[in-house]
């Protein structure tokens, strides 16, 4: 991604663009114009801008939403907001949200070219201003509503240095989002330290998280500092927190309700000022149900909850996804991006990928290796993946589609009484899955399909 020197505008009404794009241009400021926000963020996969002009109300993703995802992905761009329809609540918002400036329309021409040429400015005296984009940021793609809400959730943060629990599954992106809520939070200029407490042998782990003296175990040449006194003022990342030992459980606890804790082997109390996020792909509320995680460190530690979802429940966020880890691993390796054909994006956008975003990931970069040309084919996809094709293509076909190809089966091979045959095995695929879904209950079973009760017995004691 490349940054360049242009503003960005983006407002659904063509006149508005024309009127901003020919001011700029009267100013020597080169700009690019867009109707709505999807156009903006897919060009951003590209280029990055130094300002962006935005109207509030537009179709689709307005223009309060689109600031929270460009806070997220490009936070130092400064966002001027526009609107014809301006209240105390849009400019309030826009200005918790991280608006640069907020301009009721009509504006005057002179004023909008002097936010824009301040906005410009702010952007070129940011410290470490680069032609590349903090990665971290960057990495956290999705326009699937699922994504959205993980989105809202780092804004609404932004201004906190509350203690958050992550949830979800192993490799959907947990620390990435711990990073994002670091990165946008008061503490963005403090240390951010990860531990992993899945890594870390269990008799080291208090020794890794609140350091020690020396001489206080065999091993311990010297005094060491731990995981707490690193992130001091800042964030401290606890990954897979459910598989904490019992014990370090309980000293994590005191620190969390103390604010001090000692060093193994240690004498005197230190004082902490960190942030503590913790992450688990464990269910802990089962955990605690089986004493094998506290209860009130649970509740300490789940303040605030995001659930990550899963790679499979965004699938629509794959192409983007695939666009970009494309573009990643050809700049790593120093070779030209490739590219997915329209059968290998639709094909690999159907996978379930239990491995979420890292597999997708660790995908592209063997493929962008591997793959025998510059466009990506089915037949350069690997193995594992290739195995998957043909369940793939029978899981896409509708039920509606099975049972037309069976019934056409049955008529071919001369059969009749067909809808005979079919009635009961219906009925009886309809009847387990409602029992399923109502844990046995035959009244409520009933009522979902539309029977009742007695009907829903007697077709019972009619199967085989």
């Amino acid at each position: 991604m490349t940054n360049s020197t242009e503003i960005w505008v983006v407002d659904d009404d063509s006149s508005i663009r024309w009127v901003i794009e020919k001011a700029l241009s009267g100013e020597d400021i080169p700009s690019k114009t867009f109707e709505c926000a999807d156009d903006l963020l897919a060009a951003l996969e590209t280029h990055t801008p130094k300002a962006i002009i935005s109207d509030i109300r537009m179709p689709g993703m307005d223009g309060l939403a689109l600031l929270g995802e460009l806070k997220t992905i490009i936070p130092d761009v400064p966002v001027i907001i526009t609107t014809a329809h301006s209240d105390l609540d849009s400019a309030v918002t826009s200005y918790e949200s991280g608006a640069f400036e907020y301009l009721p329309k009509p504006f005057d021409i002179d004023e909008m070219l002097a936010v824009a040429s301040r906005a410009l400015a702010h952007t070129s005296k940011l410290p470490g201003n680069s032609n590349t984009l903090d990665s971290g940021a960057k990495e956290i793609i999705g326009n699937a509503p699922a994504m959205q809400e993980v989105f809202r959730a780092i804004g609404r943060l932004s201004q906190s240095a509350i203690t958050v629990l992550i949830s979800g599954q192993s490799g959907s992106g947990k620390e990435l989002v711990a990073r994002a809520l670091h990165r946008h939070s008061p503490r963005a200029h403090a240390p951010f330290v990860a531990l992993n407490m899945a890594a870390v042998p269990k008799d080291l782990m208090e020794s890794e998280l609140f350091g020690h003296e020396k001489g206080s175990f065999t091993g311990a040449a010297g005094k060491r500092e731990g995981r707490f006194e690193q992130a001091s003022g800042g964030t401290l990342f606890l990954d897979e927190i459910g598989d904490m030992p019992h014990d370090t459980q309980t000293r994590l606890l005191r620190v969390l309700a103390e604010a001090e804790f000692y060093r193994v082997g240690g004498t005197s109390a230190i004082r902490t000022d960190v942030r503590v996020i913790a992450a688990t792909h464990q269910d802990l509320r089962a955990l605690v149900a089986k004493g094998a995680f506290r209860e009130d460190l649970y509740h300490r530690l789940n303040v605030i909850g995001i659930n990550v979802p899963r790679l499979s429940d965004r699938s629509e966020d794959i192409p983007l996804l695939l666009n970009h880890f494309l573009s990643k691993a050809a700049s790593e390796l120093g070779v030209a991006t490739k590219e997915v054909s329209p059968q290998v994006r639709d094909f690999l956008s159907a996978l379930d990928w239990p491995g979420n975003v890292r597999q997708l990931e660790n995908t592209c970069r063997w493929l962008t290796v591997m793959a025998a040309g510059n466009l990506i084919l089915m037949n350069d996809l690997p193995p594992e993946l290739q195995m998957n094709q043909d369940a793939e293509q029978k899981r896409s076909i509708s039920w509606e589609k099975q049972l037309s190809d069976w019934v056409r089966a049955k008529l071919l091979a001369g059969e009749t009484q067909v809808l005979k045959q079919a009635m009961p095995q219906i009925e009886s695929i309809m009847m387990d899955a409602a029992l399923e879904h109502t844990a046995g209950k035959k009244a409520e079973a009933a009522e979902l399909l539309g029977w009742g009760r007695n009907t829903l017995t007697r077709k019972l004691s009619q199967q085989p």
